[in-house]
């Protein structure tokens, strides 16, 4: 007679890469508005018995719901039957928006503006803070301070010395908090005026963007001079800018100045990404960079509370985003970077316009 044998265990069977790719499918990301697989993130899938891993490539490190994502699409592979781990990647590659581009050296991918209509506004502020917000998650950045009249970059990044000789002949960046800078500030003495008239401005901006081994960036923020002048007709003739982000304070004074700059900004065929509201709150109000959003047609990409800690981060060189990163502040200044990254992944032009005056 022979022994009782237990009934054999069924084995499962292996799931299959296009049922993963399919499960994927619906995961969508909110900005673009398509799912994953569609847009073409999902990378290099391994499938291992029931353990799964894959990398999901996005448009840009500072992707404001990078998390939200990477636990979706792990979901959406870990209800597949037979699968029992899932292990995703999260990388990013931040996409070209330019066009071939000499005075960059193609190694540029996306110029973005940080401008106003006015000054006294928090600009600069803003366009450290978004730069090394940016740096933080990972992305190569750069900051060119293109407002020569009043340089304010290496201060607030802490920075002092001239620029040191690069490779090809070209001027190295200075370098902090993992941002790379450019500045006439690096150039002239403390307290010493810049005189220019117009042309001597478009010189100097060419050579910044021509004679600065910028090397690889994601993103390069133009601190602009204040107002609708030289600076922003020079720099719209000599690369093709991905977009503008506009500063304005609440108060109606401030908003008056800041459509100018919108306005501005629309007749060299810069787009806007969106408009930061600063040093909101009780002295000067709030609400003004909504209306002035919802009146033009453009996002908000946030509002930043009035902070003295921002002011004080700034004078000893240690931007709030490097300083105290969790305050409100911070994170405020984190996430409008973030939506700031996001607005240009999703624009679909891929060589833009150069101005021609």
């Amino acid at each position: 007679m022979l022994p009782n044998r237990s009934p054999q265990r069924e084995t499962m069977s292996e799931v299959t890469e296009a049922e993963v790719l399919q499960a994927l499918r619906a995961v969508q990301d909110p900005d673009l508005h398509k799912d994953v697989v569609s847009l073409g993130f999902v990378k290099d899938v391994k499938i291992c018995g029931p353990a799964v891993k894959f990398t999901l490539e996005l448009t840009t490190p500072a992707c404001p719901v990078k998390d939200q994502l990477k636990e979706q699409a792990r979901q959406a592979v870990a209800a597949l039957d037979g699968v029992e781990t899932v292990n995703v990647n999260l990388t990013a590659q931040v996409k070209s928006s330019l066009g071939p581009s000499d005075l960059l050296g193609d190694r540029v991918r996306n110029v973005i503006a940080v401008t106003s209509g006015k000054g006294g506004v928090g600009k600069s502020t803003c366009a450290v803070n978004l730069a090394v917000a940016l740096a933080r998650q990972g992305a190569k950045v750069g900051l060119l301070d293109a407002d020569v009249y009043g340089p304010n970059v290496p201060i607030m990044m802490g920075i002092e010395g001239r620029p040191s000789p690069g490779t090809n002949q070209k001027i190295a960046p200075k370098e902090a908090h993992g941002v790379k800078t450019m500045s006439i500030g690096y150039m002239v003495e403390d307290g010493t005026p810049v005189m220019w008239r117009g042309p001597m401005l478009h010189r100097a901006l060419e050579q910044f963007l021509q004679d600065v081994d910028w090397g690889e960036l994601d993103y390069l923020l133009v601190d602009m001079p204040p107002g609708t002048g030289d600076a922003q007709i020079s720099l719209a003739q000599l690369v093709p800018m991905t977009g503008a982000v506009v500063v304005t304070m609440p108060q109606e004074v401030s908003l008056t100045d800041v459509r100018r700059a919108i306005a501005m900004c629309q007749q060299v065929k810069c787009e806007i990404l969106g408009v930061i509201e600063n040093m909101s709150g009780e002295v000067f109000g709030r609400g003004g960079g909504h209306k002035t959003a919802e009146a033009f047609g453009v996002p908000l990409l946030g509002e930043v509370e009035l902070d003295p800690k921002i002011r004080a981060g700034g004078d000893r060189g240690e931007p709030i985003t490097i300083s105290d990163p969790d305050t409100e502040a911070g994170r405020r200044f984190a996430h409008i970077a973030g939506q700031m990254a996001a607005k240009v992944a999703t624009r679909q032009i891929q060589s833009l316009p150069v101005l021609e005056v």
